[in-house]
């Protein structure tokens, strides 16, 4: 049986199993450390801290979850970005969040020539991986929904943005819970708080190193399994490990496994022989744009993206099991393999 260590999918920490999920749930404490879980994001959340034992930062940073997901949902009617999908092309003043996100959106679809693109909204919302899964949408309406996409039609100035194809969406589900993240570290930091983890789903952001100095010890999940095995672990002291992969949401019809990791270019989930690929870096919200940038382009083409990139390193799973990782895996980042 695989060891469970800190999992960067599921709610693994060391080898801790949280049970049951709340919107706003109690504070668990130990002698060393003090956590809260809760819901957001549509996965749970948990924040550990091991150098205080005050609850106010753990409901700071629930604040944040709070503030962020209002401000940055799709879903919600009164959020940031469904005004701007509302506006039918007009501009729509936004909190600097939004706007500083948005940017970082087409920074990636740049870097990634539009295989990563935040205007994907009206695709991605045809899909559906959770409440009604198991229907494959209208060949049409993929089809018309994928002529709306290009991020090139955004358009931000100061906090105004300006979706320039009426027809547009945007959708920050692939770079929003790392961005957040980001600013749940930068809070806690402000705040004295110096060794501790914040875990939102695929995206684990370690704020190190452990009070006596070690490492923390990350495990990278083996896809499809449903308790948590790690297949192999990677010990940083501070930064980022985030994983995107066709077994986060996915679901099976006449035999095809259809994923949430949709191709904007086609209007289809992703066929490419990868399962999954891990992001180690430092800022969250890279590892959430390198993660589905390095997916959709590809193990070859991934791979030489990562080794462009200075102090980021990856991890790709092919659908074989095997495990390629990039130059800095195993050198400058300490890794090991699970035994069975």
């Amino acid at each position: 049986m695989r060891k469970k260590i800190l999992s960067v999918l599921g709610i693994l920490v060391f080898a801790g199993l949280i049970y049951g999920v709340y919107r706003n749930s109690s504070v668990e404490e130990t002698d060393t450390s003090i956590s809260k879980t809760g819901f957001y994001f549509d996965t749970v959340i948990k924040i550990t801290l091991y150098n205080s034992d005050d609850a106010d930062y753990l409901d700071g940073c629930f604040a944040l979850a709070d503030k962020y997901e209002n401000l940055l949902s799709a879903t919600i009617e009164s959020s940031d970005v469904s005004k701007i999908n509302a506006a039918n092309g007009s501009p729509v003043t936004v909190s600097p969040e939004t706007a500083e996100l948005i940017r970082e959106g087409i920074d990636y679809g740049t870097l990634s020539s539009g295989q990563f693109d935040i205007t994907i909204g009206k695709l991605s919302s045809l899909w559906d991986f959770s409440e009604n899964p198991g229907i494959v949408p209208d060949a049409d309406a993929i089809a018309s929904a994928v002529s709306t996409i290009n991020y090139q039609n955004i358009t931000v100035s100061g906090n105004t943005v300006t979706l320039n194809d009426p027809d547009e969406a945007i959708d920050l589900g692939g770079i929003a819970k790392g961005f957040i993240a980001d600013k749940m570290k930068a809070y806690l930091n402000e705040n004295g708080i110096t060794s501790g983890i914040i875990n939102l789903g695929g995206n684990v952001l370690i704020i190190g190193p452990k009070e006596d100095g070690s490492d923390y010890r990350i495990g990278i999940q083996k896809p499809f399994s449903d308790t948590g095995t790690a297949l192999a672990t990677v010990s940083i002291p501070d930064g980022t490990v985030v994983s995107s992969g066709v077994y986060e949401r996915y679901f099976k019809k006449d035999g095809v496994l259809y994923h949430h990791l949709l191709n904007p270019k086609t209007g289809y989930p992703y066929e490419n022989d990868l399962t999954g690929v891990t992001i180690i870096c430092s800022r969250s919200v890279d590892g959430d744009g390198l993660s589905t940038t390095c997916f959709s382009l590809g193990l070859e083409d991934g791979m030489k993206l990562i080794e462009s990139l200075p102090d980021t390193e990856a991890i790709f799973i092919t659908s074989d099991g095997e495990l390629h990782t990039s130059s800095g895996i195993g050198t400058t980042i300490p890794f090991q393999m699970m035994q069975e």
